[in-house]
């Protein structure tokens, strides 16, 4: 019984578990992408997120210096992820991508999924986060 029960309560929290960053890529040149999962059993409308960022060390250490919103209608299917990429990014990551996003990391900056607005939100998860550079990645 005890092994049913805690069965079902992963079942519960799997299908309402908030959205996350289920890879993030950096490449050569421009070929660099973040995609987000959507693990819940709904389909997502994303205008209530954003994915704010830092640019190696932010000017105040803790906050986002760039808010960067999703694409208007922009949505993510339960079991489905979004690719944002780098326009400029090889045709085989372009042929996945749902967003461009010009100014996407070199590997000490960071980023937030955003909940919310600029002056009120949550990160329901994080590439790296806002307290400064790294060196030269994450780990």
């Amino acid at each position: 019984m005890l092994n049913r029960l805690i069965i079902f309560l992963s079942l519960i929290t799997f299908a309402s578990a908030e959205l996350f960053f289920s890879e993030y890529a950096e490449g050569s040149s421009n070929n660099k992408y973040l995609e987000i999962y959507n693990p819940g059993t709904e389909t997502v409308d994303l205008s209530s997120y954003a994915f704010p960022s830092v640019s190696n060390a932010p000017d105040e250490p803790g906050m986002h210096e760039y808010w960067n919103t999703f694409d208007e209608g922009a949505m993510i299917a339960s079991g489905d992820v979004y690719v944002i990429c780098h326009g400029s990014s090889d045709d085989f990551i372009q042929a996945e991508c749902d967003q461009f996003h010009t100014y996407l990391s070199n590997g000490d900056d960071g980023y937030c999924l955003a909940l919310g607005t600029e002056d009120n939100y949550t990160c329901v998860d994080w590439v790296g986060d806002f307290n400064g550079d790294p060196g030269s990645a994450w780990d």
